[in-house]
Formats: C-alpha cells, structure tokens, sequence
C-alpha cells in the first residue's frame, strides 16, 4: 500500500474519505493486472499508468477519471477484459478507458499531407464524446514523450512526428498550454534535433544579451504598478518555448531581432479593472509600439484564452511583450477545458455540466489559436463531432462527413470522376452496394468503370452531402437536356419529311 500512498500524495487535491477508498482501490487492482510486466526502462508497467494519471491530476482531479487512467492499459495489455472492468469499478470507468483504447488505434498513416493531419485531429476528437478521454489520452502520451529515450530511435521519430503535428495542436484547442509547451518541446528536439540545438543556442546568445535589462525591466514594471497604485499580485517573465520560436524564425529568416515575445512579462493582478488599470499605467509610463496591443479580454480566443497583450519600449529603447490576466484567466490559459472542473460551486451538476463552459462550445475560429492560420483548416465545433464520421481510403486518407453518409457521399467527396464512374464498393474489403450507409472509420474502396456509369435519380435520395447532391443534379440536369435535344431534332427531321418525297 506504500506505494499506492505515495501515488495519491503527488495529486494535489484533497480527496474524501470514498474516493481516497476507490482511487487505492483501483491502483492495486492495476498493479496486479500488469503484475510481471516490465517498460522498456526495466521499471515495474505499474508506473506508466501511476505517473500518466498524476499527471492527470495535476490538472484535472475528477476521481472516475484519474480511476480510468489507471486502468487504461489494463484490457490492451493484460488478461483482464473491459468487462471484468466494468463488474469491478462501473460503466461510466469502463467507457472511459474503452475511449483511450479506441484513440490509440488513431495514428499517423501519411503524415505529409496536411489536409489528412487535420482530418485525424478531427478524428481524434471526435472518437470519443467525452473530454476526460482526451484529457486521459494525452496525460499518456506526455508520460510516453518524457520516457521516450528507451525505445528505439527510429520509433521515436515516429512517436514524436505524431505528437508534435497531432497531439500538442490538440492540447493547445483545448486551451492546456503546460501540456501543449511540453509535448512541442520533448518532440521537437527529436523530430528536427538540428533545428532545435540552432535555435536552442539563438535563444542563449539573446538571453545572455538580455540578462540585465530582464531584471531591470521586472523591477521597473513593479515600480510602475506600485507607483500608480494598482493592485497586482506578481510580475514575472516568461522566455519564449523553443518550439513556438523556431516556428516565428521560419517566417523571419531567422532573425531573432525581429520577434517582439523572445522574454514576455506576466502581470498578474485579482479583477478584471485591475488589468485595465494596469495597460493605463504602463503606457503612461512606457512608450507603446503601435498596433501592438492584442486586447483577449474584451474578445477571447476561441478555446478561452483571455489576457491583455502590449508591447513597449524599455528604458534602452528594446521591444518588450507584456501580458495583462487576473490569477483565474492564468489558471485557465495553463490548464484549459480542465480549470473549470476547479471553479463550479460544490455539488453543483455532474461533471458534463462543468467541462460545457461556453467557449467549448464556441470552438468555431480554430485559426486563430495559431500564428500560422493555414494549420487550422475549418471552423469546428466539439458537439459538431458528434454528428459527423472519418473515412478512410484505401491509401489512409480520411474523408470526414456528415452522420448517414453513403458510399456515394464519400465517392464524390474523393473526387467528382470517382463519383461519375463508380459501379460497386468495398467496405472494409467486403463487397458493399453505393447506397450503404458508412461508419465511423471504416475504409472504402471505389470500384471504377472505364466509362461514365448511367446515374439514377436514386442516387439524389442516397445522397446526404450537398457537394454530392449538387453533383448528382448538374449530371441530371445535363442529360434531360441531352433527351429533350434529342426529341427536338427527331421531330425537326419528322417536319421535313414530306419535303424529302417531294424531291423524290
């Protein structure tokens, strides 16, 4: 029990009497399912599932879940099935770790083609319909990352590859920045180590530079504050993540002079009128750069980031980034969906309620999380998912459509010609008719005629998808021109028959 002990000591949450009970419980349970199994780093299995869920904790401390996390590898890797699970520790523990098992079937297949990492974060989220699957799911992956150097290297760079263009963009949707920084930054040194050791030793040479000017700024910025009368709790800097810099690099050529955030000070006050406040004073006292001044407050990000941005002119003439939140904005921007499982009154709803905090549900502007826009290709929404499906193609593409889609929706969503010329399909290698309904990942094969197929009007009532049925209507259309044509000129040369027997 020592060591289940020292597991619940690191989640810092005071837990009742019943939930300290089910969280003990549900350690040695796991513990003696992976009983003789080993990591590659020689320990003991029970420590990945222990340290994903502190992780978890840290952030998120809902007890089915962290009790989820423990079990997550349990049915996978161990002889105990997800129904000995549930009979032991519930249904709703049960669904939660059949969700972890279902994401880790989501993977990389052709990772070069930005258009598919899109649709397999979508896939991603939309395989499960409850967050703390996510949330458990990428606790997993971090503990894996921060583990990574005892696999094999050509693993790793598939490992980190994954998480860097799938699992950190989604930490960074969900508004967990401290997962997010992390995951970029562990895969990163891994997936571009050149890059990384370049612009690991950029950021050195500009800190070192910096040094002085850093503590002067802080204590001039307290000064200020103090002098002006605003409440504030602390100022502290914050130096720019390794990854998030090597990414604005790209777009300067290189040149670190030209990013304004490499060291960003954090204001951080207790109301909302204090923040204000504090911009006043600040740009009293220091000049302004103009058009610098990123107000997320008034208007927040799509996954709820709310803080004000300024950049000012120090007292040497350098360009420096302040950000202007209250403690609780801070507590949201590093954790995200999962601060507000803090905040809810006791007792208040179960924890569907607390988790639909009103950005989530306005998730619509995904664009606007990045400095890149491209990376975010459409606007999208949690609860959207709910509705749609991920298809693959033979190749590993990912079409993504509506609920009820069939085999013609995907055909025309692959390309217009596939569509025209489609005489069968196979659903995951199995013979299928067009007008069958698909499923959430299953993969479908077009089978192609040489020659454009005779279209029904019952492929019109097949199809869901508007770009399908907009398809479907112009070949319609076109050939009940083609028709009526055709019986214009046959009664045109009926008219000029008796013409002919007179020239006879």
């Amino acid at each position: 029990m020592g060591q289940s002990k020292n597991f619940l000591q690191s989640i810092p949450h005071k837990f009742t009497a019943n939930e300290e009970k089910l969280l003990l419980r549900t350690f040695e349970f796991a513990k003696n399912a992976h009983a003789g199994q080993k990591r590659k780093s020689g320990e003991d299995y029970i420590v990945h599932p222990a340290a994903a869920t502190v992780i978890l904790g840290q952030i998120f401390p809902d007890v089915k879940a962290l009790a989820a996390a423990l079990l997550h590898d349990v049915p996978e890797d161990t002889k105990v099935d997800l129904d000995a699970i549930k009979k032991e520790f519930g249904g709703e523990i049960a669904q939660m770790i059949d969700g972890v098992t279902k994401l880790g079937q989501v993977r990389l297949r052709s990772g070069q083609d930005k258009f598919y990492i899109e649709n397999l974060r979508k896939l991603f989220l939309a395989t499960s319909k409850d967050i703390r699957v996510i949330l458990i799911k990428l606790a997993d992956r971090l503990h894996n990352m921060r583990t990574i150097q005892y696999i094999p290297p050509a693993k790793q760079i598939k490992v980190a590859t994954e998480t860097l263009e799938m699992y950190a963009p989604i930490a960074g949707r969900l508004g967990i920045s401290t997962w997010k920084d992390e995951l970029e930054e562990l895969s990163f040194k891994i997936v571009f180590p050149t890059e990384y050791e370049n612009t690991k030793r950029l950021l050195d040479e500009e800190l070192q530079r910096r040094q002085t000017n850093i503590k002067e700024t802080q204590k001039r910025l307290e000064h200020i504050l103090r002098t002006e009368g605003i409440k504030f709790l602390e100022v502290s800097g914050r130096v720019k993540r390794l990854y998030s810099l090597y990414r604005k690099l790209t777009r300067y050529d290189g040149d670190i002079g030209k990013i304004f955030d490499v060291v960003a000070f954090r204001i951080i006050t207790r109301t909302t009128s204090d923040c204000y406040a504090a911009l006043g004073a600040i740009h009293k006292h220091l000049q302004p750069v103009p058009g610098r001044i990123k107000d997320y407050i008034a208007t927040p990000k799509p996954n709820g980031y709310q803080s004000i941005h300024t950049t000012v002119f120090n007292q040497n003439g350098q360009t420096i980034e302040i950000q202007i939140r209250t403690d609780l904005m801070h507590e949201e921007a590093e954790r995200g969906v999962a601060a507000h499982w803090f905040y809810e009154e006791e007792g208040k709803n179960d924890y569907t309620t607390r988790l639909q905090a009103p950005w989530i549900k306005e998730l619509g502007a995904w664009q606007d999380l990045a400095d890149d826009p491209e990376e975010y290709l459409e606007s999208l929404k949690i609860d959207f998912f709910r509705d749609r499906i991920f298809v693959f193609t033979p190749k590993g593409d990912i079409k993504d459509l509506p609920l009820g889609a069939t085999v013609i929706d995907f055909a025309f969503a692959v390309h217009s010609d596939l569509g025209y010329h489609m005489m069968g399909a196979k659903i995951n290698g199995k013979m299928a008719r067009i007008f069958d309904e698909l499923d959430n990942e299953d993969t479908v094969e077009i089978i192609k005629s040489k020659k454009p197929v005779k279209i029904s009007r019952d492929w019109l009532k097949a199809a869901k998808t508007s770009s399908a049925r907009n398809k479907i209507r112009h070949y319609l259309n076109e050939n009940d021109k083609g028709i009526i044509q055709r019986v214009k000129e046959l009664k045109l040369k009926d008219l000029s028959l008796p013409k002919f027997f007179r020239k006879k």
